[in-house]
């Protein structure tokens, strides 16, 4: 006598049917970034850092996982806002040092560059924060950078932390600059924090 077949389960059917609709939203992922790591990477504060890090910087900048260790990114396509712990601490300097102020009370300092290049700086807005130099010793002859807002992605901008070690670097693309105002980095304040601050813009 031959035995009734049986059914597959509803167990069965139920997850036969959600990995193939995985399947599409899978596909859909946002690629990893690939980001060079920093020499310091491994230093303890920076894991405190990227554990604090926001899941977004805004609209259309959400996180996106990176190649390497402590460093983090956020954004859509081919120019996403990256950032790395551990680059080189920048000693006194004449670049420009802007402090920005959160709500909360942090200040956090930050070097500003404008650089093409994403190797080895991080980015602010200069337009909607006040100069001041990060060394009172130093010549007042330090050439003021572009204004982002006023030149809209005419160059890519990097934020680098000032007084703080291991440092941070923020780069922002051109094309992320040209459609919103970096004030996004208060957003970053709360992880740098992670870090002591021994010097500040004077």
């Amino acid at each position: 006598m031959s035995l009734p077949r049986r059914r597959p389960s509803r167990t069965a059917l139920t997850s036969a049917g959600l990995a193939l609709a995985a399947a599409p939203l899978l596909g859909g992922c946002a690629s990893t970034v690939g980001v060079a790591v920093a020499p310091d990477a491994a230093n303890p504060a920076c894991a405190r850092v990227v554990l604090a890090l926001p899941e977004s910087l805004g609209d259309g900048l959400d996180e996106r996982r990176t190649t390497s260790q402590a460093t983090w990114a956020w954004g859509e396509g081919a120019d996403p806002v990256t950032l790395r712990c551990g680059v080189e601490v920048p000693g006194p300097t004449t670049e420009q040092c802007v402090t920005m102020e959160t709500a909360a009370g942090t200040s956090i300092d930050w070097l500003v560059r404008a650089d093409a290049e994403p190797a080895d700086a991080e980015d602010a807005d200069p337009g909607a924060l006040a100069a001041a130099t990060a060394d009172p010793s130093a010549p007042a002859t330090a050439t003021e950078p572009a204004d982002p807002l006023a030149e809209p992605g005419s160059s890519d901008w990097t934020f680098v932390t000032y007084g703080r070690d291991p440092a941070v670097e923020v780069h922002v693309p051109a094309a992320v600059v040209a459609e919103r105002s970096t004030s996004f980095l208060d957003a970053l304040s709360p992880a740098i924090a992670q870090v002591e601050a021994t010097r500040s813009c004077l």
